[in-house]
């Protein structure tokens, strides 16, 4: 069985993992997720969107 996992979760569980063992500040997780809030909101969006989906189907292994 396949278990798909979209990047939102993927990367919220690894900033909540980063937060608790003080990787990284609490300003610095709110100014990465704000970032990444608005940076979704341009039009930028669907090309990184693209580029992500690119580098997955690259990697081996990956479908």
């Amino acid at each position: 069985m396949l278990l798909t996992v979209s990047a939102a979760v993927f990367f919220g569980i690894i900033l909540a993992v980063m937060l608790r063992q003080k990787a990284v500040p609490f300003g610095g997780a709110l100014v990465a997720a704000l970032f990444g809030f608005y940076l979704a909101a341009t039009g930028l969006a669907p090309a990184i969107s693209d580029a992500i989906t690119n580098l997955v189907h690259a990697l081996p292994g990956a479908h």
